[in-house]
């Protein structure tokens, strides 16, 4: 986890602060629970962002993200989760739908999450605009691969962080682009 801690203390990239944060959360080793980091993994090696929006793997660190939450515009998390359908259904959560989809907790990382948000809220921090993107797992067991059902619903995740960000207004280019 240290790792991910230094990483994730950068607060701005080209001298602008960070205003929008896309936060991956999930466990890799636990198969579709890895989902959100997947997620984030695809979208930094497809596409350039620009300044003031970071990608970051979460991972299962509930109260060490604190940090990035001051100061945040814009939260837009992905993450496996009950959605009340098959596996492979995919929800979109706004505002004060995502702290109550946390009631029913999957993994122990989402009561992180539920607690992160109260305590930045606690600490007086505003709250960001947030937008959570969730995925009904099948398989939530020791495994690197996705279930097929949420494989398939990558493609879909991927395309709905890139509409939430065109809808904030933020240009996205794909890497394919981008002249080394």
């Amino acid at each position: 986890h240290l790792q991910h801690l230094r990483r994730l203390q950068v607060r701005s990239r080209g001298g602008v602060a960070l205003s929008t944060l896309i936060l991956g959360i999930g466990n890799l080793i636990m198969s579709d629970d890895g989902v959100g980091v997947r997620v984030v993994q695809r979208l930094a090696a497809e596409y350039s962002f620009p300044a003031g929006v970071e990608l970051v793997d979460g991972g299962t660190l509930g109260l060490d993200l604190l940090p990035l939450l001051e100061g945040l515009e814009r939260l837009l998390i992905v993450d496996a989760m009950e959605t009340g359908g098959p596996p492979g259904t995919v929800v979109r959560l706004t505002g004060d739908q995502i702290p109550r989809a946390f009631e029913t907790r999957l993994s122990a990382h989402q009561m992180g999450l539920k607690d992160l948000l109260a305590v930045s809220s606690l600490l007086g921090n505003p709250s960001p605009d947030m937008v959570l993107l969730g995925v009904r797992p099948e398989c939530i067991e020791l495994g690197m691969e996705l279930s097929q059902p949420v494989a398939a619903a990558l493609d879909t995740l991927v395309g709905m962080v890139l509409r939430e960000l065109d809808g904030w207004g933020i240009a996205v280019n794909s890497a394919s682009r981008i002249q080394p």
